[in-house]
């Protein structure tokens, strides 16, 4: 017993169809039917679905036009990430009522270590229920937990009963539970993986496990050592609490190729502010600025330039990709994404804003005038300002 209580103890959390969700709790007229979020256009794709659409076969990463095939009565609706970011506020605020300890994976999915919790509120099990039954109460929403002693077996227990389930694999159980798995349940183990496992007649964790580390690492490299581990139910990586942010983007996927020179630049005009708009939001810059294009045949380059100093504006991000432009081959093949991204991010602290004073006054005309920029947006919507060149006639 005291060997187990040295154990660490620790949930995986993750929202049952957190976007379909969120839509049915503010139009409850929804309830039970095949929700799907994702892209407007028929070239966008599926960000999430609810469990009615997914027995239709439709998931995340799909296009929106194979969606419509398998499910045309499907509700298809566009993503309200600000609704979905203030729902997962709500969530998360929740998590750190039991423990500091809490490691997001994404919007809707946390990591809790709540090895030192259990004096205050008990053994996980009682814990995770009470979370569940929190975010129920306060959110409408429900959430499928599993405890184990590692992340990447909670993470896999999260899983398995979903939704609205409850997985404990407690130590002694860990290999029981595995061993009968599929490899795909692994997690990060993705579909190229999973090829090379099945050339090798592993198909679950037990054969994974079983198979000599060797062989593993002949086709996986240092990696094959790790996925045996981790079949295993080994994983050390503790639960760090929050990762820190490395970019910010916007990209679009078009409905139509485009070749237009006029068009590719209006649309970069339009992601450079996006971008901008969203750095300043969260009170950061960036210093590298980077280009995405996506060709007609599904060929992607990236193209980056790195500046003197970290940078929020749109039409400075607006100048630097349209150089950038030079470098692809944008008007002599058909495009069918265009994406802009900061990295190098730093926070607009004090010592950066009294900067301000000693910039040229051409440089304070444009954070005055973003400032307003913002404020307009806030008031209004995002659509309420726009550079005069993105109006329509």
């Amino acid at each position: 017993m005291d060997n187990q209580s040295q154990l660490k103890q620790i949930i995986h959390l993750d929202v049952d169809a957190f976007y379909p969700a969120v839509e049915v709790l503010d139009n409850p007229a929804l309830k039970g039917k095949p929700v799907i979020v994702g892209g407007k256009k028929e070239r966008g794709v599926v960000a999430s679905a609810s469990y009615e659409a997914r027995k239709l076969g439709i998931h995340s990463a799909q296009s929106i036009a194979k969606a419509k095939r398998l499910c045309p009565d499907g509700f298809f609706l566009p993503v309200r990430m600000s609704r979905y970011q203030e729902v997962s506020r709500q969530i998360f605020e929740i998590f750190h009522r039991f423990t500091p300890l809490v490691e997001p994976l994404s919007i809707d999915e946390a990591f809790l270590d709540v090895t030192n919790s259990i004096r205050l509120f008990g053994q996980p099990g009682k814990i995770a229920k009470k979370i569940k039954e929190t975010i129920l109460t306060e959110t409408g929403l429900t959430i499928s937990a599993g405890i184990a002693p590692s992340k990447v077996v909670a993470k896999i227990a999260s899983d398995i009963d979903k939704p609205d389930g409850l997985t404990v694999v407690y130590p002694d159980g860990v290999r029981d539970f595995l061993d009968p798995l599929p490899v795909k349940k692994m997690w990060g183990v993705g579909k190229v993986s999973q090829r090379i496992l099945s050339h090798l007649n592993i198909h679950t964790f037990r054969d994974l496990r079983q198979t000599p580390g060797k062989i593993l690492e002949k086709k996986f490299g240092k990696q094959g050592a790790k996925i045996k581990l981790l079949a295993m139910g080994i994983d050390e990586r503790n639960v760090i609490p929050k990762h820190e942010v490395k970019s910010i983007g916007h990209e679009q996927t078009f409905l139509r190729d485009i070749v237009s020179l006029d068009i590719v630049q209006k649309e970069l005009l339009a992601l450079g502010y996006k971008v901008a708009q969203r750095m300043r939001h969260k009170h950061l810059k960036g210093k590298t600025i980077t280009l995405k294009v996506k060709y007609f045949d599904f060929v992607q380059i990236t193209r980056s330039r790195t500046l003197n100093e970290s940078t929020d504006d749109g039409s400075e991000i607006y100048s630097v990709v349209c150089h950038l432009l030079k470098k692809t081959e944008v008007t002599k093949r058909p495009i069918r994404l265009l994406g802009v991204s900061l990295s190098q991010l730093s926070c607009l602290d004090i010592e950066t804003q009294l900067s301000f004073f000693n910039q040229d006054s051409s440089f304070q005309k444009r954070q005055r005038l973003n400032t307003v920029l913002d404020l307009l947006c806030e008031k209004f919507g995002d659509k309420s300002v726009v550079p005069g060149t993105l109006l329509k006639d």
